[in-house]
């Protein structure tokens, strides 16, 4: 019985540590993109930059910054810095079309990483002035700032 036990609490910490190695921080810096606090991204959204809530439209709905809008970005891609955005996808085409207009994206903070891979995938395409929102959501709302 202790022995079965044994291998009940190995095979559990087993499985927590692997649902533990998924949760990866996101990188601190992107290179061609420019890391903002929530004050700053309030800021740059007082002054015309679009915000772009890059998590699921589910999510969204649930809460997002006042003012954001959705382009949901499915990612199949490993969450690491040198992904392949060709296997991810994502319609850049809610983006302006001016691109050297500021945006700001963001999702859900240090272990998301669908808001680094937009902003890449915005840099890709040509867009200049990319914002990221590391902090997310969660350090949005942290600070008080407007959510809807």
């Amino acid at each position: 019985m202790i022995r079965i036990l044994s291998r009940i609490a190995a095979a559990t910490l087993f499985s927590f540590t692997a649902l533990a190695a998924h949760a990866v921080d996101n990188p601190t810096s992107l290179a061609g993109a420019t890391v903002v606090t929530p004050e700053q991204a309030r800021d740059l959204q007082s002054k015309g930059a679009l915000v772009i809530d890059a998590r699921s439209a589910a999510e969204y709905a649930e809460g997002h910054i006042d003012g954001a809008i959705n382009v949901p970005y499915k990612e199949k891609s490993e969450k690491k810095p040198d992904f392949d955005v060709a296997v991810d996808s994502v319609d850049l085409g809610k983006l302006p079309g001016d691109k050297a207009a500021p945006i700001v994206t963001y999702c859900n903070g240090h272990d998301c990483w669908k808001s680094y891979k937009l902003s890449i995938a915005a840099m890709k395409a040509g867009h200049t002035k990319v914002n990221w929102l590391r902090d997310g959501l969660p350090g949005w709302k942290a600070k008080g700032l407007p959510v809807k």
